[in-house]
């Protein structure tokens, strides 16, 4: 029998029944004494969804960028298709959306949060693999999996992030069981993870930078001479053979040696000169009576794995060419936040890679009005990045980083020293368990058959929305939280769909249009769809919208990877 000749056959049943029943064939009515029957509500009807009206946000022309790169407009083409137009080309806009800087908020949350980093910190709302219970600050942060999540729901159901700036703290606690995994062990402690059955090292590529800065604004480094000098009086092969582990290299140019293009084999740094560089101070009439202070923060890192002793190596180092230099070590998100505003004229910091392209590591640090912790930036070099970045063409954009590493060694805005190999280490029970290229492990993937997973990192978040945040401990515990466009693969760089479940260009690469999932919840019960995109990049692009606050107001990352902010206050 067809569905359509049973369905036609109940309807002709059911017709013949109400006809009996209106000629009094039917049941016999109920006795007297029974109570009526209550009365029935008719059937409540959900109010029709509001239409879709779409967002969009748009600058009059792109005069506001001036020569550089900048967003035209974003627009919502309709509930779940988003474009966004820019200034100049971009061929590394898709690696550039799928940093989790650019994670995705609810629009109504954001516009109720006014896009604080704070007020979000104490109850985030996301649409990642996991939700945040509680930031007990100065202890831990704790996570549970996300019900509602769009994608393959977290393995473990409750995850925990504690923090230690001692590296044999966290490989101790790893040894003895109350933490599943570290992040950054010690480099002699690398072959101590190898030899133990209970355990699993797994290490990163150098896809990173340490770096001596200076700030150009600030005395006695306003000068290239002794910038240049300072060059030359460190032995960074010396630093990398005493404090580096396995796999770390001393670094040529700014960029690591495997980015092609980016890297110049050909502009290779200063050679370490002590006689040159004591000279070149006293031509440049160096004050010798001075003390200078040398600012760093006790964190390890895969680009830094030892701060403390670094930073009295390379006051040592200067010693010995008669420069006195007092080290002082600072909390780590003041340091950061200090840097960043130009207050520290001489510093210790580094750089690890949001995604394998050059883009990432000039523009950010020396083409980026918002980062001033060179100082002024530097014309010729602002100029010669920003050819770089727009066109596709590797041989084209390789004449252009030539540029650019001859500027960087002429002008000397700080000493590349090296390019660090690093690890994370987990106990040997987790599946799943990796190290990321990018610093951005995904902790849903892992299994360690138990309820709950401890990770020990080396610092506390400096909060838990990143929009406005450079610091990889923070962003780590946001990308657990929170979706960005796209994504990257699991222990990769590769860009993979994530709330936009794919993307096309342009021929010129000026516009990219993107197509939104249509299944992924907030936390709060809120639903995706692309005025939550539109809102979320206004928040970042326009100086004047209410939600262009997060935490320091700087928001860093965009400035850098998309160019100058709309109604910027001049």
């Amino acid at each position: 029998m067809s569905k359509r000749f049973f369905f036609t056959l109940v309807g002709v049943l059911v017709l013949f029944s109400m006809l009996l029943t209106a000629c009094g064939g039917g049941a016999a009515p109920a006795p007297a004494t029974e109570a009526p029957a209550p009365a029935t509500e008719a059937p409540a009807t959900e109010a029709p969804a509001a239409p879709f009206e779409p967002m969009v946000v748009a600058a009059p022309d792109c005069t506001y960028a001036g020569d550089g790169m900048g967003f035209k407009s974003v627009e919502a083409v309709d509930q779940y298709t988003v474009k966004f137009t820019l200034c100049l080309p971009d061929p590394a806009f898709p690696s550039k959306v799928a940093f989790s800087v650019f994670s995705i908020l609810d629009k109504d949350y954001l516009d109720q949060t006014q896009g604080d980093s704070v007020v979000i910190s104490e109850n985030p709302v996301g649409s990642g693999p996991y939700k945040v219970v509680e930031w007990v600050r100065g202890d831990h942060i704790t996570l549970e999996a996300n019900p509602d999540y769009w994608g393959e729901p977290a393995k473990v159901k409750t995850l925990i992030f504690r923090w230690s700036e001692q590296s044999a703290q966290r490989l101790l606690e790893l040894q003895s069981g109350t933490v599943d995994g570290i992040d950054n062990p010690a480099p002699e402690d690398f072959a101590t993870i190898e030899a133990d059955p209970n355990l699993k090292l797994y290490p990163r590529a150098a896809g990173n930078i340490f770096y001596i800065g200076f700030n150009n604004k600030i005395a006695p480094f306003d000068k290239v001479e002794v910038r240049k000098a300072f060059a030359m009086a460190i032995d960074r092969q010396r630093i990398v053979d005493q404090y580096y582990p396995a796999g770390s290299s001393v670094a040529i140019n700014f960029v690591p040696d495997f980015f092609d293009p980016g890297f110049s084999p050909d502009v290779k740094w200063y050679d370490y000169d002590k006689a040159a560089a004591r000279k070149m101070l006293e031509d440049a009439g160096f004050d010798f009576n001075q003390t200078i202070t040398l600012s760093f923060r006790n964190v390890v890192r895969g680009y830094l794995p030892t701060p403390d002793k670094v930073a009295i190596e390379i006051q040592a180092q200067l010693k010995e060419i008669g420069v006195n230099v007092k080290l002082e070590e600072m909390e780590s998100a003041a340091f950061i936040d200090a840097t960043a505003a130009g207050q520290k004229g001489f510093y210790l910091l580094g750089w690890g890679m949001d995604y394998p392209d050059a883009t990432n590591f000039f523009d950010y640090h020396f083409a980026n009005p918002a980062n001033q912790q060179f100082g002024d930036l530097i014309p010729d070099l602002v100029k010669a990045i920003n050819a770089g970045a727009v066109v596709a063409d590797p041989a084209t954009r390789q004449k252009s980083y030539d540029e650019v590493n001859k500027l960087i060694k002429e002008y000397v805005p700080m000493i590349p020293v090296a390019h660090g190999g690093s690890a994370t280490a987990f106990k040997a029970n987790v599946a799943g368990a990796h190290a990321s290229p990018l610093g951005n492990e995904v902790f849903a993937v892992m299994d360690n058959g138990a309820d709950q997973l401890v990770w020990m990192q080396n610092g506390e978040p400096a909060a838990l929305w990143c929009s406005d945040e450079t610091d990889g401990e923070t962003l780590r515990a946001c990308e657990q939280v929170f979706d960005p466009l796209l994504a990257f693969s699991v222990g990769g760089a590769e860009v993979v769909p994530n709330l936009a479940e794919k993307y096309e260009a342009n021929a010129d690469l000026t516009e990219w249009t993107f197509t939104l999932r249509k299944d992924v919840k907030f936390t709060n019960g809120a639903t995706l769809d692309a005025n939550d995109v539109v809102a979320t990049f206004a928040s970042y692009w326009d100086a004047s919208s209410p939600n262009h606050k997060g935490r320091t107001g700087t928001f860093e990352y965009f400035n850098a990877f998309f160019g100058a902010f709309l109604n910027a206050p001049k």
